[in-house]
């Protein structure tokens, strides 16, 4: 098949089908909420640039919530270290990346 114009009367017809599909509102409607439930924009997670007491906060409340975590043996504690740790590592890796390039 060829990447060729298409005739007259083809690209007609497709302006009138994308006129028609453009004056669809719930057409429109659905296609917004089907782009936004795609999943998360991971080129906002590349552009973090986390500042030095953000880091420094999490990194405080990782170490506490193991220390706690530790002594009580609480699965409630456990799991809020489990949840904060991963973050605090990935702002601790991106504030490094951000020095270096400096």
């Amino acid at each position: 098949m060829t990447t060729g114009r298409l005739p007259d009367h083809e690209q007609h017809i497709l302006d009138e089908m994308e006129r028609a599909l453009r004056r669809d509102r719930r057409l429109a409607r659905r296609m917004r909420t089907a782009r936004s439930r795609r999943g998360p924009d991971l080129s906002r997670v590349a552009r973090y640039r986390p500042h030095v007491l953000t880091v420094s906060l999490l990194l405080a409340m990782s170490i506490g919530l193991m220390v706690t975590g530790i002594v009580t043996s609480r699965p409630a504690v456990i799991w809020a270290f489990a949840a904060v740790w991963p973050l605090a590592l990935f702002a601790v890796f991106r504030l490094l990346y951000r020095w270096r390039e400096r």
